[in-house]
């Protein structure tokens, strides 16, 4: 039984290592500064993980507890559709905007933490932005301000 036992502990590790290791790997997206342009002229840079894949999108902030201010994720689709997100396993609260193919916001909402109610857009978009909650609104960004997203074309 000690050899068996022995066995059954080995798999075990290696399973959780492999858990582990993709857990982290899901992490590792490229960043891009994101340069958001007000109505009012002011430019605010927020640093931004893009998610482009399928995987990436589903998955986004899951399991992160730890998002600081000027931060966030932008998530690409190739078309313009009516966007909803939710926020399964997500446990800091965060705001959304939806953007249209242009860079500019249609609106903005709140999300809470672990809710699995989906938070619809109104107004077909391309682009999600996440980012801690209330982030939008204490650096002044607002529906109808622009975001340069020439890099992604």
């Amino acid at each position: 039984m000690k050899g068996f036992s022995k066995k059954i502990f080995f798999v075990l590790m290696i399973f959780c290592a492999s858990l582990s290791f993709s857990k982290a790997k899901k992490f590792d997206l490229p960043k891009k500064e994101l340069v958001v342009t007000c109505k009012n002229g002011e430019k605010i840079t927020i640093t931004a993980e893009i998610a482009r894949s399928t995987e990436a999108r589903n998955y986004g902030f899951m399991e992160r507890e730890n998002i600081p201010d000027g931060t966030g994720m932008l998530f690409v689709f190739e078309n313009d559709q009516i966007l909803r997100f939710w926020m399964k396993n997500t446990p800091s609260p965060l705001s959304i905007a939806y953007i249209d193919k242009s860079g500019r916001i249609n609106e903005i909402f709140d999300m809470k933490p672990y809710s699995l109610e989906s938070v619809e857009g109104t107004r077909y978009a391309r682009y999600a932005l996440e980012v801690p909650q209330g982030y939008f609104s204490r650096a002044g960004i607002k529906a109808g301000d622009v975001i340069d997203l020439s890099f992604l074309k």
